[in-house]
């Protein structure tokens, strides 16, 4: 089956950009489970939904199979090998996938509220990347959640507030909408606000680019390199915040054993260099991207 939608997608047709929805995971399927739920209750839909796996097993397997009865042909499982943390080669496969003229990052235990697509759409604007932001729930609340016992894309302000009074989330005023425009262009170089868990990029630009840095393997930076290089070559900054919120389920911190270096490999890109030393055209050029028969899983 052909996994590209067919006809002009509405979003083109009125003059917003289309998204690409590239969500990462890894071994974390009920989290996922709900992350799809909340994608298949947008307002406007993503022309394409793309998991890009770290190399889970068979119970991710199964969510996205199922929530393809739901999502249909626009979802699309980008598996790789489970060979350690390897998160920007898994994000450079699901960007080779991609068609939309926008891409839109997110983590696979990031709820996202009816709006965040067309949000996003709305923000995108030529030159800029767009930094959104995060609101973190609790483990207690994630197990609610997870469980499927509560459901807080449903809450009204009251019960986030009393949510934010028990402990079971960080920060209220992030869930905030504001008006302005003004605001949202910081100025200088504040790589801070860009997080890997809510970010959007133009496909060509991010193609421009050649993708994220695959030789920063395990926790943490590689969003940092992308966004560096980004400025490297005359872009900007889009504060997202106050439109593109996600609420960001608890887990545990992932080993850092790598930070130190891959923050040092980061920083060398704020010296000048605006593509990575390890993207995706350093893959051999004789190996070809190719699909299980009969299945709609992209692997290497």
């Amino acid at each position: 089956m052909d996994h590209h939608l067919q006809g002009t997608p509405a979003a083109r047709r009125e003059g917003r950009p289309t998204v690409s929805l590239i969500i990462s995971t890894y071994n974390r399927p009920r989290a996922l489970d709900r992350v799809l739920a909340s994608v298949a209750r947008q307002q406007e839909m993503p022309l394409q939904v793309l998991v890009a796996d770290d190399g889970s097993g068979p119970e991710t397997v199964q969510v996205v199979t199922r929530w393809r009865e739901h999502l249909g042909e626009r979802l699309l499982h980008c598996w790789q090998p489970d060979e350690g943390f390897r998160l920007s080669a898994a994000r450079n496969r699901a960007i080779r996938e991609a068609r939309g003229d926008l891409l839109v990052f997110v983590d696979g235990d990031c709820l996202l509220r009816p709006d965040f697509v067309a949000a996003h759409q709305r923000l995108a604007e030529p030159g800029f990347a767009t930094a959104g932001n995060r609101v973190l729930l609790s483990e207690r609340l994630t197990a609610q959640v997870e469980a499927g016992d509560c459901n807080p894309l449903d809450w009204n302000p009251w019960q986030w507030l009393q949510a934010w009074r028990r402990g079971d989330i960080n920060n209220v005023l992030g869930l905030l909408r504001l008006p302005g425009r003004w605001w949202r262009h910081p100025k200088g170089r504040p790589w801070r606000l860009f997080k890997g868990c809510n970010m959007a990029l133009w496909r060509d630009d991010i193609i421009r680019m050649n993708g994220f840095e695959e030789k920063i393997a395990g926790w943490g930076f590689e969003d940092t390199d992308l966004v560096l290089r980004w400025f490297n070559l005359g872009g900007r900054l889009k504060n997202g915040r106050f439109a593109t919120t996600v609420l960001h389920l608890w887990h545990r911190e992932a080993a850092r054993d790598a930070a130190e270096e891959n923050e040092r490999r980061a920083r060398l890109a704020a010296g000048g260099r605006p593509w990575p030393n390890g993207g995706w055209r350093s893959w051999p050029t004789t190996i070809a991207l190719r699909r299980r028969e009969g299945s709609d899983t992209c692997f290497w």
